[in-house]
């Protein structure tokens, strides 16, 4: 497998590449000059389960506030770095763990120099960004559009001016919102370098078009052994997108621990709001640090036999509903009170 053999990568204190687990990614949506608020977001992030967070740094202000910010937080953070290389210099300064640039975009060989003399001085890797929307007009027209291919060159062309500058500490992204372009770029990248890959459809769209098209590409990426962070890039609350990356993991056993929740599809049989019930069991579960199976099932004449393989379940009938382990039933209870039941459950799992 490709992440078996990336180059290993230290990132605050995380580790990826080399075998290491792959570790989810954010990005906050508030203003990181507003120090409280961006604060509030990393925490609740961190609670969800994020294990690097990404912060714009558009402004002296911002690079200032990384110092407050880092204060605060317990995960790596990453400055995102557009246009200025000296707000690049300035997050680092200010004790950013590591900067995502392009370097086509900061500025010409000094500037590009400048950045990556601080970085090699405070051992800060640089993740080297493409994305397909910003892809040099040279390489659209050598291949006649913009393409996988494309993508692959201007990101290696990127990392070899920052090789040639004595820096080898680099992580490397190449996005792009059609998901089979970004699948092939990465099987192309993967065959071409041992730098660890950060990995993401961008500009994937809303939660709803947004998972699908991630869980799609991020799916079959990971699943081909390459990836050694994730990001699922979502237009909406970014406490979505770990949810969302943890469950693509867990789907591929790359990753253990987790309450899963297994639920029927509901018909006419239905005597319940299972779908409301379902999605507040999915959203209880997340305080829970267990690995097992939840089934939530909404027809007490199947429940049982359907919630066999599940560690524990809850079943809905007209009014009332039933408690399930391991396919028996345990007890009968009325239908308001099945989630609180399940909770107390959970709660005492042993």
């Amino acid at each position: 497998m490709y992440r078996e053999h990336t180059k290993v990568i230290q990132i605050g204190d995380r580790k990826i590449g080399g075998g290491n687990p792959v570790l989810i990614q954010s990005m906050t949506n508030t203003r990181t000059e507003d120090v409280e608020a961006t604060v509030r977001q990393i925490l609740a992030l961190e609670a969800a389960g994020c294990e690097i967070i990404r912060c714009t740094v558009p402004t002296q202000e911002a690079a200032e506030a990384i110092r407050e910010i880092k204060k605060q937080i317990h995960i790596p953070l990453v400055a995102d770095i557009h246009f200025d290389y000296k707000m690049a210099i300035a997050a680092m300064e200010n004790g950013a763990d590591k900067i995502r640039i392009n370097p086509g975009n900061i500025g010409g060989a000094e500037k590009i120099k400048a950045v990556v003399d601080v970085a090699k001085a405070r051992k800060i890797p640089i993740r080297v960004g493409v994305n397909s929307g910003s892809l040099e007009k040279e390489l659209v027209e050598k291949y006649h559009g913009v393409t996988a291919q494309g993508l692959v060159e201007s990101a290696l062309d990127k990392v070899k001016i920052i090789e040639d500058l004595g820096y080898d500490n680099l992580v490397i992204s190449i996005k792009s919102s059609d998901v089979m372009m970004c699948v092939k770029a990465h099987e192309l990248l993967a065959e071409q370098t041992n730098y660890p890959l950060h990995v993401g459809i961008t500009e994937a769209g809303t939660v709803y078009s947004g998972n699908i098209k991630s869980a799609v590409g991020l799916g079959i990426i990971l699943y081909e052994g390459i990836g050694d962070t994730i990001r699922v890039s979502l237009t909406g609350d970014p406490l979505e997108e770990i949810k969302s990356a943890k469950r693509i993991l867990k789907t591929l056993n790359l990753r253990k621990g987790g309450v899963e929740v297994v639920s029927c599809p509901t018909c006419g049989r239905t005597k319940i709001d299972l779908i409301g019930l379902a999605n507040q069991v999915e959203t209880m579960v997340q305080e829970f640090p267990l690995d097992i199976k939840v089934a939530v099932m909404g027809c007490v004449v199947n429940g049982p036999g359907e919630a066999k393989e599940a560690d524990i379940g809850i079943a809905g009938g007209k009014g009332e509903g039933l408690l399930i382990k391991k396919g028996e039933i345990v007890k009968k209870v009325p239908e308001d009170q099945l989630l609180e039941v399940l909770r107390e459950e959970l709660s005492n799992w042993k």
